[in-house]
């Protein structure tokens, strides 16, 4: 049992690493929020994104009274991505709640949809749990040897705190491979996890309620 075990674990790991990378390609030009749409619940989906968020000084600023988020037009599989974030303390800025949370969702499927929040896997943004899984919408993971029960929003803690204090740019690292994901913050693995049961989708970017920052989102696609 042990040896076919171990064969079992080699040959998920060997899946996980068939993959050849291409080019990086950046979902934000650091201009406009091209490639994105808003959803908000009590307006529904915005085509031109910037009547619900906006771009500021090259970061895309998520703020506002509702919660809502930004959804990138093209769907993935297999890939890295690369976001940076801080969270926006300028008082100025209009908020719905003083407690920091927000996420970065991805392997959202063309067909789910929209509401807070759709089906997929968030890389969580929150104080005390930045680097956990969230679960959302049905979607199981194997972690540590054991598969998450299905549900409507599942969490999975996070191995280590990497998060940079508040106000200072933090960037977070996701790789999906045939089904296994590897979470990273700030150069360590902070989550892992394989046999995903969404493989494809698209990536979102969520606003909470606390005002958020995002200055780079880059993808670099694998065959």
């Amino acid at each position: 049992m042990n040896h076919l075990f171990r064969l079992l674990s080699i040959s998920i790991l060997f899946i996980c690493l068939v993959s050849n990378a291409q080019k990086k390609v950046s979902l934000f030009n650091q201009k406009d929020l091209k490639g994105w749409y808003a959803f908000e619940p009590k307006t529904g989906k915005h085509t031109n994104a910037s009547e619900v968020f906006s771009v500021e000084n090259n970061m895309i600023r998520l703020y506002g009274k509702e919660a809502g988020y930004l959804m990138s037009e093209e769907s993935f599989r297999n890939f890295q991505l690369t976001v940076e974030f801080r969270w926006n303390t300028d008082a100025t800025f209009i908020k719905k709640t003083d407690k920091r949370n927000s996420g970065v969702m991805y392997l959202v499927p063309t067909e789910t949809p929209d509401e807070l929040w759709p089906k997929g896997i968030q890389f969580q943004i929150k104080e005390n749990a930045t680097g956990d899984f969230v679960l959302l919408q049905e979607v199981t993971l194997n972690i540590n040897g054991t598969t998450t029960i299905p549900g409507r929003s599942v969490s999975s803690k996070f191995f280590i705190d990497k998060e940079k204090p508040v106000g200072e740019w933090n960037t977070l690292v996701i790789m999906v491979r045939n089904g296994c994901i590897t979470q990273k913050l700030n150069g360590k693995v902070v989550n892992k996890g394989t046999e995903a049961t969404v493989k494809e989708g698209r990536i979102l970017l969520q606003y909470e309620g606390y005002p958020i920052d995002f200055r780079k989102v880059i993808i670099k696609k694998f065959n």
